[in-house]
Order: structure tokens, then C-alpha cells, then sequence
């Protein structure tokens, strides 16, 4: 009997000990499972180990997946393992929110629409109306979510339902220029990432590149991180920096910082698409692509 061949990706999660990378691979290889990729992490600090592995069915005598994670539930009991089968073709799907400044969500949307990025943009929502011409131009749904009487609590309970009916694994917050509520955060967790300018942690508020000109700041940057109640202060998942010299008008400064946080978000939903970021606390185990 011959079975379509299809790679999936396993994520461990467990307390640090001895003979679970042997008792993975030994289950795997138990049911005719051929290993493509590993990695793993023991973490000294907390005590934690972290693992992701890309594996496929190798030959006839393989006898399907419930077979698979049946072997691999055994392993789990055992080391007490919190563990994650998921297919590698499965999409993530997700919901974008955005304000007015259009920069990351046109990125993102142009890496999916070219199947660069391992996402299915279900809708986009937004607080404002000026981005719905482009988002409709790639026949995605536009949410219009604005904030009402002041309303806080119901403009968030709104997005929450659309999270819901979009059935969305992820939101991502493309310059959502709105500070999310504690009860927001704690239920979008481990599933909500935000992209902002990390290197520039001395100017708040509006127009921070225009306030790091004035400074004389020699490196500008961003930070990709997943949303908790504690504002900008998340697990981060990728960060990158620019350095900068005193010829560059503030300008200049915006359109750099506008290109690193298109990079940096990019690669952080990539990688939590692709299952290759876990939380470790207030910190994530990021196994990064070779290459």
C-alpha cells in the first residue's frame, strides 16, 4: 500500500533530561519514519529542553500516522513531554491588523500572494479605512473596526470575534497603532506578534526616528516579539539594526527604519508559521533556517 509522502514537523517542549532525542528518533524510526531535520536546545537557565524535527513516511511499510503519533505519545508520557504533530504544507492561518502607515502590511501581503511566507491571510482588520483599496486588491476581506464612543473594551471584543470567524492560528500587528488591552493580550498569548523600533528604546511616542535624528543615534533597529500585557516587553523573536550616519535627514531615517521592520516582521511570522519558534518563559528558542 503506497501513501502520498508529505513532510510534518514535530516540536518537543519538556524538563531537560537524558535519552529524549534518542527515544525520539527511536520512536520515529519504530514506524518507518526517515528524519530530514533536527534541532534541539537544553536550556541551563530554566531547566528546559525545546526540539523541532521535519520527518516523512519512507517506503511501502509505513502504517500512517496514527501509528506515528501513537509511537510519539508514548515518548510524551514518559518524559512528560508537551509535544506538536503538525503537517509542513499546513498554512498558518492568520489575521493582520493595521492602522494607516501601510509599509509591513504591503510586504506581507505581497510575500504571501507569492507564496514566499507559509501564511493564509484570512482578513486584514483595521481602526482606520485608508488601506482597503490595497487589501481588497488582493481579494482579501477589510475589517473596519473603529473605535467608537471612545469605547475600548467593544472595538477589542469585535476583532476577537473576527479572530473567531476567520478560525485565525495568528495575528499579526503590521504598525496597529493601538496599545491592545491586558485581556486581549492574555487571550491572543503565544499567538499575537507586533513589530516596533526596538534600537530607539530612549524615544516614545510619535516620530520616533525624527527624535533619534535629533540625538545623533548611530544605530536604528527593530524588534518582532510576541504581544503580553507588559507593552513592547514580549518574547522576542527576531531583531535587527542599521547603522547610521550624520549626513542622513530624519527622512532618511523613517524610510530605513520602514525597510528593517519589513524584514524583521517577515521573519518572525515565517518562523512561527514554520513551528520553529517556542517559548521559553519570557524568552523564545528560535531554530533558525540554515542559510
Amino acid at each position: 500500500m503506497t501513501h502520498p509522502v508529505d513532510h510534518y514537523i514535530l516540536t518537543v517542549r519538556c524538563a531537560d533530561q537524558s535519552g529524549i532525542v534518542a527515544a525520539v528518533a527511536s520512536a520515529l524510526s519504530s514506524r518507518k519514519i526517515f528524519i530530514t531535520e533536527s534541532s534541539h536546545y537544553g536550556d541551563p537557565d530554566t531547566g528546559l529542553f525545546f526540539m523541532r524535527t521535519v520527518f516523512r513516511p519512507e517506503g511501502e511499510e509505513f502504517d500512517g500516522m496514527d501509528a506515528v503519533n501513537a509511537a510519539l505519545q508514548e515518548v510524551a508520557a514518559k518524559f512528560a513531554m508537551t509535544i506538536q504533530v503538525t503537517p509542513e504544507s499546513q498554512r498558518t492561518r492568520t489575521i493582520i491588523a493595521v492602522s494607516k502607515h501601510g509599509h509591513c502590511l504591503n510586504n506581507l501581503l505581497h510575500q504571501w500572494h507569492s507564496g514566499e511566507l507559509p501564511i493564509d491571510v484570512a482578513a486584514v482588520v483595521s481602526n482606520h479605512d485608508d488601506l482597503r483599496r490595497l487589501v481588497e486588491w488582493y481579494g482579501i476581506p477589510y475589517v473596519h473596526l473603529p473605535l467608537e464612543n471612545g469605547d475600548k473594551r467593544a472595538q477589542e471584543q469585535r476583532m476577537l470575534d473576527v479572530i473567531r470567524e476567520y478560525d485565525a492560528e495568528l495575528t499579526v500587528l503590521a504598525r496597529y497603532m493601538q496599545i491592545l488591552s491586558d485581556d486581549m493580550c492574555r487571550a491572543l498569548a503565544g499567538r499575537c506578534i507586533n513589530i516596533h523600533h526596538s534600537f530607539l528604546p530612549s524615544f516614545k511616542g510619535a516620530r520616533p526616528y525624527h527624535q533619534a535624528h535629533a540625538r545623533g543615534v548611530k544605530v536604528i533597529g527593530a524588534t518582532a516579539h510576541y504581544v503580553t500585557p507588559d507593552l513592547d516587553e514580549g518574547p522576542i523573536i527576531e531583531q535587527e539594526t542599521v547603522r547610521v550616519g550624520h549626513a542622513l535627514t530624519p527622512d532618511e531615517f523613517v524610510r530605513i527604519g520602514k525597510d528593517i521592520e519589513n524584514v524583521v516582521l517577515s521573519r518572525a511570522v515565517r518562523w512561527h508559521a514554520q513551528r520553529r519558534v517556542l517559548l521559553n518563559g519570557e524568552r523564545t528558542v528560535v531554530f533558525r533556517q540554515a542559510g
